[in-house]
């Protein structure tokens, strides 16, 4: 690990947890602060034998409970199949529930890249599909809602609170599934981009987006694609609709070919619903510009870049060729918490990275960056770099969860018994 030896400006200090799972490895998303008070977070696998588990951290004790084993809850403990290995989006609550969805955790490398396995080892049965899911936080009971279509796995999630329907995207195809609560019924709408992450470079791959925003006045869903395209969908009308007279094909975003991997193209990285504007703010990964989507104009307006200090003033993009997952509203629906990359700097010089990878992972060291920004007042800090206790570094961090008086949790990568694993961090701003 890495330890600082550059460092002038004020930093912050991550404390670091471990859960008890010996195998944990990256975390993308899963992790919430519930109505409880509690953080709920998944700690994923990639193991072909055991899938990803569920904890709680309570702020309170100080200590961290196991939940469940993802597979299990799935109702495939003895399915002898590819496990649960991941939940890859955050869980969203309502009328006493947190909602989620599984991922699988294993890829098989197929002309060169990452693809859903077709051959299992030992005779295990191939990945039987993601699941919709909900827990109940008074019974501490989990519900097997549905089940992802075509063996898929579940990437993004978002959830319409107040008609009780829950959107999803699969992943590699990327099919734009719709699951109704109350009806019980899941509906497959569509492809959303080409073959999405099962296409081949240069010719129907594409990037598929990882976040999407419901507008609460009229139920709409809306996710973006990597050509830039922004579409809709609504439980009332039939199919995927492209929402005409905007995209994201920015300049300030940069410029990229949305048929090859390694970014996130033009979609947006991270949105959110913002009531008291009647808009959705969302943040481009790999520029880190924050945005504006008013969906009735429509329109894009960009707003501020959100990267760190030393980023602004070098110019130049971060090292995680996706961008940044940890990007929500804090307690106060005003505030928003950014958790991003900046370079760092040995004797005076830029330490830099690849210049280009062919998937979403860093391309080289980068110091973590807490910004925060107030709606309301247009208000940018950077709270400085984080380190542990020891000086080493958090990497590969892609969640964010806002607890109480401001304290942030996320999911990071640190050494524990002389191994690298990832699991629950806290950053305290006092």
């Amino acid at each position: 690990m890495n330890t600082i030896n550059d460092i002038k400006e004020a930093s912050l200090t991550a404390k670091a947890y471990f859960s008890g799972f010996e195998s944990a490895h990256d975390t993308y998303n899963a992790i919430t602060a519930a109505g409880n008070g509690k953080i709920y977070y998944v700690l994923c696998s990639e193991s072909y034998e055991v899938g990803g588990q569920m904890y709680s951290y309570d702020p309170t004790t100080d200590q961290t409970q196991w939940i469940a084993d993802l597979t299990e809850i799935c109702g495939e403990k003895d399915a002898d199949a590819i496990p649960q290995g991941k939940s890859h989006v955050r869980f969203y609550e309502s009328h006493g529930k947190l909602y989620f969805a599984t991922h699988i955790g294993v890829y098989e490398m197929i002309d060169g890249m990452e693809r859903l396995p077709q051959n299992a080892p030992n005779g295990k049965k191939l990945y039987p599909g993601g699941h919709f899911l909900s827990y109940d936080l008074a019974t501490e009971a989990f519900e097997d809602l549905a089940l992802a279509p075509e063996g898929e796995g579940i990437l993004t999630l978002t959830m319409d609170r107040e008609r009780g329907h829950l959107y999803g995207i699969t992943w590699p195809l990327g099919y734009f599934i719709h699951y109704d609560i109350s009806a019980k019924t899941l509906t497959k709408v569509g492809l959303v981009s080409a073959k999405g992450e099962a296409g081949v470079p240069g010719d129907d791959y594409r990037v598929l987006c990882r976040s999407m925003v419901v507008d609460p006045r009229d139920g709409a869903v809306y996710f973006s694609t990597s050509e830039g395209d922004i579409f809709t969908y609504h439980p009332e009308k039939e199919g995927l609709h492209k929402v005409d007279g905007v995209d994201l094909r920015l300049d300030y975003f940069g410029k990229y070919d949305p048929k090859h991997p390694g970014s996130m193209g033009y979609n947006w990285r991270k949105i959110f619903w913002y009531a008291p504007e009647q808009v959705a703010y969302g943040i481009h990964g790999n520029s880190g510009y924050l945005f504006r989507f008013d969906p009735l104009t429509p329109t894009i307006e960009l707003v501020e870049r959100l990267t760190s200090e030393p980023s602004r003033k070098s110019g130049m993009f971060d090292q995680f060729s996706y961008g940044y997952l940890g990007f929500q509203p804090g307690p106060d629906g005003e505030t928003i918490y950014y958790l991003t990359g900046g370079p760092i700097y040995i004797d005076g010089k830029r330490l830099k990275g690849a210049d280009q990878i062919a998937k979403g992972a860093a391309k080289g060291l980068e110091n973590l960056h807490l910004i925060t920004f107030h709606l309301p007042t247009q208000t940018y800090k950077d709270h400085g770099p984080i380190f542990y206790a020891d000086g080493s570094r958090p990497t590969y961090v892609n969640s964010i969860a806002i607890g109480a008086e401001g304290v942030v949790y996320t999911l990071a990568r640190f050494e524990h018994n002389g191994r690298e694993i990832q699991d629950l961090v806290k950053i305290s701003l006092s």
